[in-house]
């Protein structure tokens, strides 16, 4: 646990520093185009990449040592980050390198989640899996609540130039923690012979393995579509909160804090808890509150006290449904096949988020925003709830993304593979190693 938790310090730092960057830049990019599609798009590049390469990665993540494949994300990112502080700072940056630069970081990004995830199972046993896991919504929580904070500080004295320059000299303490930590490598399994052949066998063999077990590609599913309907609307938390403040960046700055904060106390939660017995409970129930109490409430708001009640629940519940997922599954994939297996999950879960992430802007600019201004076609159905003018429409996404979220949260009971999952499926170490 000491060498997790050395690696974990790392990634606090270097989360709170991409935070502060991603913050500032969000600013400067509604600033100079006004437009809700300008930011979802930025988003769209910066995750496209990692979704999309993540068979690829996983592949590769188990041929070579999961540690430096974990240094060469991080060190990748910080270079990104690099070309772009450069851009600011020449007066030359504009709003398409933002999407090159994401791009960029996000294909190395790919080969993080597996190379981290499957790093976590060989060092520690599957009592800690779910802790782990609520340590790392922690470390990414606290970022939310503190990077927001610190760059409407911050942007005044050094500028966006500053806080880019702050957030490089973190990338280079997640490598340094990364550099003085052993990270085991995993013993072979029958599963992971099965799995070896070229590197087109060995990226297609997560979608075989996963496909063999229903109760995964069940689970999986049902993230499919929740990562498809919150896609929609937190693409538009920023641009919707500006827009119904006449962009009022301390609004923004608490509503994000607040959200972090959320994160904060549910990975504290689960980090001394660790997570509810049947960890299925963790994930459909916690994602079926979540949307009713964060997402419909974010959505109804139209101050700042509602939105801030409404992202701090957003993101309570979000390191148990995380944990409790992350946890049934290192529990369940044999640790030599992880990166494979975990990378297809990923695709399998997220793929649905980009084109999401791609539509928000357009939906919200040309569709939602018109039909809840003065007038328009939503009006009479839904001005009473959520108001009308600028950010309206933006509103109303996120009260129908809530309802529907919740929907697919309780759906997942009816399901005896999914409700079940925990029960049906082995542990990976109930099956023998080979010699």
């Amino acid at each position: 646990m000491s060498g997790f938790t050395i690696v974990w310090v790392g990634q606090v730092i270097s989360f709170l520093g991409s935070g502060m960057t991603w913050f500032a830049l969000t600013i400067w990019a509604w600033e100079i185009t006004g437009q809700a599609t300008a930011l979802a798009l930025v988003a769209f590049f910066a995750f496209g990449p990692t979704v999309l390469l993540s068979p690829v990665a996983g592949a590769l993540v188990d041929r070579w040592n999961r540690k430096l494949v974990m240094m060469f994300s991080d060190l990748a990112a910080g270079l990104s980050t690099v070309v772009v502080l450069i851009l600011y700072a020449s007066g030359n940056l504009q709003i398409w390198h933002l999407y090159a630069a994401g791009a960029f970081a996000g294909a190395f990004q790919a080969f993080q989640f597996p190379a981290y995830s499957a790093a976590v199972t060989m060092m520690l046993p599957k009592e800690q899996y779910a802790r782990a896991s609520g340590m790392l919504s922690l470390a990414e929580s606290a970022s939310g609540v503190l990077a927001p904070i610190m760059a409407g500080v911050l942007l005044g004295p050094i500028g966006i130039t500053g806080i880019m320059a702050i957030d490089v000299f973190t990338f280079l303490v997640a490598i340094g923690a990364l550099l003085i930590v052993h990270v085991p490598q995993p013993a072979a399994t029958e599963a992971g012979k099965e799995g070896r052949g070229s590197l087109l066998k060995e990226s297609a063999y997560g979608f075989r393995y996963i496909y063999e077990r229903k109760g995964l590609l069940s689970l999986l599913l049902i993230f499919l579509a929740a990562n498809l309907i919150f896609s929609i609307s937190y693409t538009v938390l920023s641009p919707m909160i500006l827009a119904r403040t006449a962009n009022d960046e301390v609004v923004l700055g608490t509503v994000r804090s607040v959200m972090g904060l959320g994160g904060v106390a549910g990975g504290l939660l689960l980090s001394a808890w660790g997570g509810p017995k049947r960890k299925i409970h963790g994930v459909l129930l916690g994602m079926a509150i979540s949307s009713v109490t964060g997402t419909i409430v974010l959505g109804v708001g139209k101050d700042l006290a509602v939105w801030s009640l409404g992202a701090f629940f957003s993101t309570f519940l979000m390191p148990i449904i995380n944990g409790s997922s992350q946890a049934i599954w290192q529990a369940k994939v044999a640790p030599d096949v992880q990166g494979r297996v975990f990378s297809v999950r990923r695709l399998i879960a997220q793929v649905s988020a980009p084109l999401a992430i791609l539509l928000a802007g357009p939906l919200a600019d040309h569709v939602f925003e018109p039909a809840m201004m003065t007038g328009g076609s939503l009006v009479y159905s839904f001005g009473n709830l959520v108001g009308t003018g600028s950010g309206a429409g933006m509103s109303l996404m996120f009260v129908l993304t809530g309802v529907f979220g919740g929907f697919v949260g309780l759906v997942g009971y009816l399901f005896p593979e999914v409700r079940n999952v925990e029960h049906i499926l082995p542990d990976h170490d109930a099956v023998p190693v080979s010699p």
